[in-house]
């Protein structure tokens, strides 16, 4: 039997088991973004090391979503390769108890998320699939990984100021194995007819000056957050917080991502994702200046971590739509995956390296500052180049 929901009209899809894949899913995030720079600083490594270490996953998702996104496609079996992508990323990452060298954590990193960002992607085609013409819904049931990254952070953070940071390492092999656990008891989308001519239609779609304009613009933002995802938590440790506080703080920014994606199908409607879009852009401009100018000022950090409901909730939300309007059926997973590879892939990767490079290079602040300058270059690539719709969807 499926847990399923109907309401108001919305099919019936299994809303729990595609809910409870993503509240696992980002524990792992939660777990992973937020202390694995910490985990890396106490094994010694300087922060251009930890940059490129935190690089190496954003690398690869520059090329594995997309071509596991291919192999889904042409095969039509988009959960039997999220269950294979889950199962091998765990086993990947249990062989990292075998040595901490600067080579093995390399390679055991790559591989491991290698795998890993195929998953995602494709459970998000998997969704949108049971979803159909009710994709607007989507933000309800990818609230769930809001809610597991907010559980996974809190307490991690509250584990890491009685213990040492090295037992990431085996609550991420716990977390990898549930994962796949949990993949096993999502059931396939319905049926999609064959498309002989999805080939072409993809690159059609790519030619779209919207579409590249979108992905460009998805890179920038993801670029902008850097700093935040590779380096926060060290930023706010040099400036005395305790690491309870630091976990609260990450959480806090999630939980407004939280209440974002409850009303995300009402703002889609009213406002459109196009100006949803622009708005989350210029809300990511301020809230990395406010980083980079108040750190020592509580009350303002917290302001700008409840500006994650934007930089973060709005964005995503309004860009899967996006993705998913241009993406249609058949090329759903390859649109999907070229979101992923471009924006947390590239946007990601280049955004951490950068963010090495600059803080060490020139300070702490003045990466939160390079952040604020991507964000900006995105606004302007969104408002010039995303088309306005005839219809609410993209206006």
């Amino acid at each position: 039997m499926k847990p399923s929901i109907r309401s108001h009209g919305v099919p019936s899809f299994p809303y729990w088991w595609l809910s409870g894949f993503y509240l696992v899913y980002f524990m792992v995030t939660g777990a992973f973004i937020p202390y694995w720079g910490l985990y890396l600083n106490q094994l010694g490594y300087t922060p251009v090391i930890i940059g490129l270490l935190m690089a190496l996953p954003m690398a690869t998702k520059i090329v594995a979503p997309f071509f596991w996104g291919w192999l889904a496609d042409r095969k039509a079996q988009r959960i039997r390769f999220v269950r294979l992508g889950t199962g091998l990323a765990a086993l990947s990452f249990s062989v990292l108890f075998i040595d901490h060298s600067l080579f093995w954590l390399a390679l055991v990193i790559a591989t491991f998320s290698f795998f890993w960002n195929a998953v995602l992607p494709q459970f998000e085609a998997v969704t949108l699939g049971h979803l159909g013409s009710a994709d607007h819904h989507y933000s309800r049931i990818r609230l769930w990984g809001s809610i597991g990254f907010v559980v996974s952070v809190i307490l991690l953070g509250w584990l890491f100021g009685m213990v040492a940071v090295s037992w990431l390492v085996p609550v991420l092999a716990g977390l990898l194995a549930l994962l796949w656990l949990s993949s096993l008891l999502v059931p396939s989308p319905p049926a999609e007819a064959h498309d002989s001519l999805g080939n072409e239609r993809f690159w059609a779609v790519l030619r779209r000056p919207a579409v590249a304009a979108l992905l460009v613009t998805c890179l920038l933002l993801q670029a902008s957050h850097g700093p935040y995802y590779a380096f926060f938590t060290l930023y706010l440790r040099e400036h005395g917080y305790a690491s309870a506080l630091i976990g609260q703080l990450w959480a806090l920014g999630v939980v407004a991502e939280i209440i974002v994606f409850v009303y995300m199908p009402r703002l889609l409607l009213r406002f459109g994702a196009r100006r949803l879009l622009l708005f989350a852009l210029l809300a990511t401009v301020a809230r990395w200046l406010l980083i980079a100018t108040e750190v020592d000022h509580l009350g303002v950090l917290v302001f700008s971590q409840t500006l994650h409901a934007a930089s973060y909730g709005v964005y995503h939300a309004s860009a899967i739509h996006l993705i998913n309007r241009y993406f249609p059926g058949r090329l759903q997973g390859r649109g999907q995956a070229l979101y992923s590879s471009a924006s947390f892939g590239l946007g990601g990767a280049l955004g951490a390296l950068a963010s090495g490079y600059i803080w060490s290079g020139v300070s702490p602040a003045a990466s939160f500052f390079l952040g604020a300058i991507f964000a900006a270059c995105g606004w302007g690539v969104a408002y010039a180049g995303i088309e306005t719709g005839k219809g609410h969807v993209l206006d």
